[in-house]
């Protein structure tokens, strides 16, 4: 037997694995005489009913196990590093890559580029493609690695190039097209830069991507996010509010074209560019089944329908509470309204902090960049206030702020309670009294 193979970190308790004598530090090494590279493979391979599984156990025995198993049954494994191992790292120089405009001294992890194609399948992750050799293209037509999430930004060759810095970024229409041919269902982003892909290059991007439906499923439209240390990088300029205004209405008339060429309106504005001009957010129905939700695309719409469900059920006192709740500057205009809502029900009293961002500038406006320290510095300590609310999309594992502060830090610092909240369900209970519903909560 060759190769590494996959570390198994935890054996369920009487699955199938522990039952051959598998356990933590032993090695996947083969299935059917196939090599397991990752948990893509482990878990295509493991499909079968009958199996032979190549093992080096972690004394350096080599075992063979031979396994007869139910189609739908797992052998019970977990591995570790995920079981992806070394991720493929980005070798793009994008002109808008937010990573290169982080500062120094935040925790490593925030630094990694990564452009893999197998979390771009496994965790909706979205990738360039132009960091792929042709065996990994093949790769995800073999074993159907669908859906994919892509970054376009442009389909002109040569400014994509330009934009990525990648003289491989050139191919994207003929990987697109490989990948749509083989049934490989694709959904797509344009990072919009105001003078490089907007206006008539956007045009072209986006009637080119159309053209590959329906194995381009969407395309969303983000606007560029930009800090403030972008100390001799590419100049670059965030879209304003007239310019959101006409984006969201040239998608608004894109979406009619292809709801009666498709069935489908294909094209997405982003939130932020509903919040930065004005325009309401559509109606539900208008999202096509939020293909692309975690990208920004309908996470207010779907807020607002949820709050107007549990708006329904509140009641009209509760027990004294003085809350603040906390957003960006984009987010005051969706929870401005829900705290004159609440603070109708008597023994409420709700503030909605809206905090700017100073660690990464002024420009970023959305909640989920907000760090520790700028709550911190900006919550005064003599407000008189029995508990702070968080949106949960602060926080990474229901705790840690980018700026590697706690919830615990939090606390310890304002000496006020915090709670996480995940939507508008758990920060109706939070505030009526139900604080250990939250995400997360530390009393003070």
């Amino acid at each position: 037997m060759t190769g590494q193979g996959l570390e198994i970190s935890r054996v369920a308790p009487e699955g199938i694995a522990e039952e051959t004598g598998l356990a933590p530090g032993d090695l996947i090494v083969a299935i059917n005489g196939e090599p397991v590279r990752d948990l893509i493979d482990f878990y295509f391979l493991g499909t079968e009913e009958v199996l032979t599984v190549e093992v080096i156990k972690s004394n350096g025995e080599e075992w063979i196990l031979d396994i007869e198993k139910d189609f739908d049954r797992h052998l019970g494994l977990e591995f570790s590093a995920g079981g992806f191992g070394n991720i493929r790292r980005c070798t793009n120089r994008c002109k808008f890559c937010f990573v290169d405009q982080m500062p120094r001294g935040m925790r490593k992890t925030l630094y990694i580029k990564d452009d893999d194609y197998r979390l771009s399948f496994w965790c909706g992750n979205f990738i360039s493609l132009s960091n792929l050799a042709k065996e990994e293209l093949e790769r995800i037509v073999e074993q159907r690695l669908s859906p994919l999430y892509v970054s376009v930004h442009t389909t002109n060759a040569l400014l994509r190039k330009r934009m990525l810095g990648n003289s491989r970024a050139g191919l994207i229409m003929e990987q697109l097209r490989y990948l749509a041919g083989a049934g490989i269902e694709m959904h797509t982003q344009v990072v919009l830069c105001p003078g490089l892909n907007d206006g008539e290059e956007l045009e072209r991007t986006v009637t080119e991507l159309a053209g590959f439906w329906p194995a381009v499923s969407s395309l969303a439209v983000v606007p560029v996010g930009l800090t403030r240390f972008r100390h001799g990088l590419f100049p670059l300029r965030q879209v304003n509010r007239e310019e959101a205004r006409g984006l969201v209405r040239w998608v608004h008339n894109r979406q009619k074209q292809y709801l009666n060429q498709l069935e489908n309106p294909f094209i997405f504005a982003s939130d932020e560019f509903y919040l930065l001009s004005d325009i309401p957010v559509p109606p539900a129905e208008k999202y096509a089944g939020f293909p692309q939700v975690e990208n920004g695309v309908g996470p207010v719409r779907l807020f607002k329908d949820a709050w107007n469900e549990v708006e329904k059920g509140l009641p009209a006192e509760t027990t004294p509470l003085k809350a603040i709740i906390v957003t960006g500057c984009l987010g005051r205009k969706v929870l401005g309204p829900v705290a004159n809502r609440l603070n109708q029900i008597a023994g409420l009293d709700v503030k909605v902090k809206t905090v700017k961002n100073n660690y990464f500038g002024p420009q970023v406006t959305v909640a989920g960049l907000i760090t520790g320290g700028d709550i911190i510095k900006q919550i005064k300590t003599s407000e008189t206030s029995d508990l702070v609310v968080l949106p949960a999309v602060m926080l990474k594992d229901k705790n840690i702020f980018l700026d590697d502060l706690t919830l615990k830090d939090l606390v310890t610092r304002l000496g006020i309670s915090v709670a996480v909240a995940e939507g508008p369900r758990q920060l109706a209970e939070i505030l009526l009294g139900n604080p250990e519903k939250a995400e997360a909560f530390i009393k003070k």
